[in-house]
């Protein structure tokens, strides 16, 4: 049973799947280069739990004592000497997962699970240079990490049983909700939907069907909110399977089929325009503190989980 855990980068993702084992119980070992990048995950992670209790969520106790579980450090070896999992948060670059995992197949204890939070990457692929491919699996957790309640788990055929029911059973300890794939494709799940959606999206954007924030309620306050309960398989149920098959068969045939990234994406990444990372992207955030922003996003996550727990 898993008792302390390792995560390797504390950024975007890294902070936030850190602040869900904390607040579960874990110790957890927070492990960057710098000590600048942990101080700036300390200032996300302590932002986030405070407004959980804001949001009523967990006691001023319960985000001390989620706190003071969090151990950060620049030692590798420190950070995964005890630990029962480790996940691994790094960058998307194919050879730096090899070197950390032929690391951590060396730092680690023998039976500490290796989990991956890549997107991009498939199981195969990772494991190409392991020594022990047994006890590494994929946990995709999906921005915000902290709020979001999906985790992608994605085996092997060299992943052991014990691995994925030990991984599967410590996702729902920490309040996730675990989908493992029966099969390792490109994207995994939603990232495929999501993909998918994007594409079309910025399709209808560009023959100026709408504009980027007409498009943006459409999905807020139209699919999006029908799908927070019913999922896209239900709905064609609930809607009819004679009726989605006229919709699809008339609606195939003019849906974009592009093989790469929309013309607009291209051009603003050109720019250096990418998003609320730099202040402006589709949207202009000029006026406005991203920051503030995504506290916003935060708060309706929150509000939503909230509702969705009952």
């Amino acid at each position: 049973m898993a008792n302390h855990v390792a995560v390797i980068g504390s950024g975007v993702m890294g902070h936030g799947i850190a602040q869900e084992y904390a607040l579960a119980g874990y110790t957890v070992s927070l492990y960057d280069l710098k000590e600048e990048f942990l101080s700036k995950a300390k200032h996300s992670v302590e932002n986030s739990l405070s407004l959980l209790v804001t949001e009523q969520v967990i006691t001023e106790q319960a985000m001390q004592d989620a706190l003071e579980r969090i151990v950060l450090t620049t030692d590798l070896q420190a950070a995964v000497a005890e630990a029962d999992v480790i996940t691994e948060a790094i960058p998307e670059v194919i050879e730096m997962k090899w070197d950390l995992f032929e690391k951590l197949e060396h730092l680690a204890k023998e039976d500490a699970i290796i989990a991956s939070n890549t997107s991009t990457f498939s199981i195969a692929r990772l494991i190409e240079k392991a020594k022990t491919p047994h006890r590494i699996i994929i946990t995709h957790f999906f921005n915000p990490a902290q709020l979001v309640p999906l985790v992608e788990v994605v085996r092997h055929e060299s992943t052991s049983d014990e691995v994925v029911s030990a991984v599967m059973d410590l996702m729902v300890k920490i309040g996730k909700s675990p989908v493992l794939l029966k099969k390792d494709v490109p994207g995994f799940i939603a990232n495929r939907l999501q993909a998918a959606l994007m594409r079309e999206a910025f399709s209808l954007l560009k023959e100026g069907v709408a504009d980027a924030r007409e498009i943006d309620t459409v999905m807020k306050d139209g699919i999006g909110f029908r799908w927070a309960f019913v999922g896209p398989i239900e709905t064609a149920d609930f809607g009819g399977l004679d009726t989605w098959k006229r919709v699809i068969e008339n609606l195939a045939p003019v849906l974009d089929a592009s093989q790469k990234a929309p013309a607009l994406i291209e051009e603003l990444v050109e720019k250096g325009e990418l998003g609320t990372k730099t202040g402006s992207g589709i949207y202009s955030y000029a006026d406005t503190s991203v920051e503030e922003k995504l506290k916003e996003r935060d708060e309706h996550f929150i509000r939503l989980v909230k509702m969705k727990r009952g």
